[in-house]
C-alpha cells in the first residue's frame, strides 16, 4: 500500500462503507471512474474483503458479550477447536493468542442463562477448560483501519 490515493480510499470507507462512488471522488480528488477502478482493483487484490452492515447487539436480541479464553484438556489433543467451534453461531471471533490460554473467543448472546449454556457447548464441542470474562460496557469497537505509508 505505497499509493496515498489508495490509503485515502480505504480510509474513508473504512470510515464509512455506504459512502457512494461520488463521495470517495470529492473526498480523495479523482473522477468517479477512477474511484471505482481503484476498488475494483483493490477487491481484486484482497485487500478489500467485503462490506458489512453493523448491527446494535441490545436491538437484535444480544445484549450480552464476554470474552471467553480456551485452554485444551489435553495439551497433546490435535489443534482444531476452531474447526470443532465453527457451528456456534454466539461465537462472533475466534483468535489464536499468545499466553496460558490457546484461543480468545469473543461471543454475544441474550442472557446470563445464555452464556452458561454456551460456555457448555464449547467444553463439550472442544474438550477444554474456559475462563469467561463478561464485558460490562463497550467505549467503542469497529474501528475504522487506517492504512499506514509503506516505509
Amino acid at each position: 500500500m505505497d499509493d496515498s490515493v489508495d490509503r485515502a480510499i480505504l480510509a474513508e470507507i473504512s470510515r464509512e462503507g455506504r459512502a457512494t462512488l461520488s463521495q470517495l471522488s470529492d473526498a480523495v480528488g479523482l473522477s468517479v471512474s477512477a474511484v471505482q477502478s481503484r476498488l475494483r482493483r483493490l477487491e481484486t487484490r484482497g485487500v478489500i474483503t467485503g462490506y458489512r452492515a453493523l448491527l446494535d447487539p441490545e436491538k437484535v436480541g444480544t445484549p450480552l458479550s464476554a470474552f471467553i479464553e480456551i485452554t485444551p484438556l489435553d495439551p497433546a489433543q490435535p489443534d482444531i477447536a476452531p474447526e470443532q467451534l465453527e457451528h456456534l453461531d454466539a461465537i462472533e471471533a475466534c483468535h489464536s493468542i499468545a499466553g496460558d490460554a490457546s484461543y480468545m473467543l469473543f461471543v454475544r448472546v441474550a442472557s446470563p442463562r445464555a452464556l452458561e449454556e454456551l460456555v457448555r457447548d464449547i467444553r463439550l464441542a472442544a474438550s477444554v477448560n474456559t475462563r469467561t470474562t463478561v464485558v460490562l460496557q463497550t467505549y467503542y469497537e469497529h474501528r475504522p483501519i487506517i492504512p499506514l505509508a509503506a516505509e
